[in-house]
């Protein structure tokens, strides 16, 4: 894989250029994506929201090297994405990318450490780097007192805090939150909130997270809103809540 150029600090860290996404074919084909433009700088704080069908997830799929368009270009630190094969799709996203999801997806027989250790263990990692490694990441979340503890001993916030934990393990560049908060209540959605912006500010990570809910997208410093497969329109707002 050729190792992406270091973004300048006026050039975005991310950027779309007419990205489409068609599946199928012939009469059947449905058009996900009619044309994408969109430029990520470097440590913003992005909320993408929009109704279902909108677009928002094929192009967070795109975004994270899951999927690749069918026409247009992702560049990633001015590198294109969509030139590289599937493995090197793989290795980019092993490297600079983190994943939260709304269902947590943790290992229900494993610990906190164990879960948080997992990237680190497919990366090849040496046991005593990867829990010295793992109980970092679990104090940055304010989980280290609870390192071996299940899944089933933990609350909705705190197994959501540990799936952070893992994500944010291999020292990612680019956090990517689908509906963070959408199994949790008011008050465990505000902790995690709170838990990814101050990641994004005092860590530097780039957050692209996916919400419906516009309490939660109001702690991003861009909005994106998608509507039939183009960005409808983006909001500013000079800093996110604390």
């Amino acid at each position: 894989m050729v190792e992406p150029a270091p973004a300048g600090a006026g050039e975005p860290l991310i950027a779309l250029r007419g990205v489409t996404k068609v599946y199928g074919e012939g009469p059947t084909a449905f058009a996900a994506l009619k044309g994408v433009d969109l430029d990520i700088m470097r440590c913003d704080f992005v909320a993408v929201m929009g109704p279902s069908g909108s677009g928002k997830s094929t192009t967070m799929n795109i975004l994270g090297c899951l999927d690749i368009p069918s026409s247009g270009s992702f560049l990633f630190k001015g590198h294109r994405v969509e030139a590289l094969d599937r493995d090197q799709r793989a290795l980019l996203r092993r490297k600079y990318f983190g994943f939260v999801f709304q269902g947590f997806n943790l290992l229900a027989r494993t610990s906190a450490l164990e879960n948080v250790e997992l990237p680190l263990l497919y990366r090849g990692d040496e046991k005593a780097a990867r829990r010295g490694a793992a109980m970092a990441a679990l104090d940055k979340v304010g989980l280290k007192d609870w390192w071996d503890h299940t899944p089933a001993e933990l609350s909705g916030g705190q197994q959501q805090r540990v799936a952070i934990a893992r994500a944010i393990v291999t020292n990612p560049e680019v956090l990517l939150a689908d509906e963070p908060t959408g199994n949790l209540d008011s008050e465990r959605s505000l902790e995690i909130m709170r838990l990814l912006a101050g990641l994004n500010r005092d860590l530097g990570i780039t957050v692209l997270m996916v919400t419906h809910e516009p309490e939660m997208a109001g702690f991003a410093r861009t909005i994106v809103h998608f509507k039939d497969g183009v960005v409808d329109r983006i909001e500013q707002s000079d800093r996110a809540p604390a």
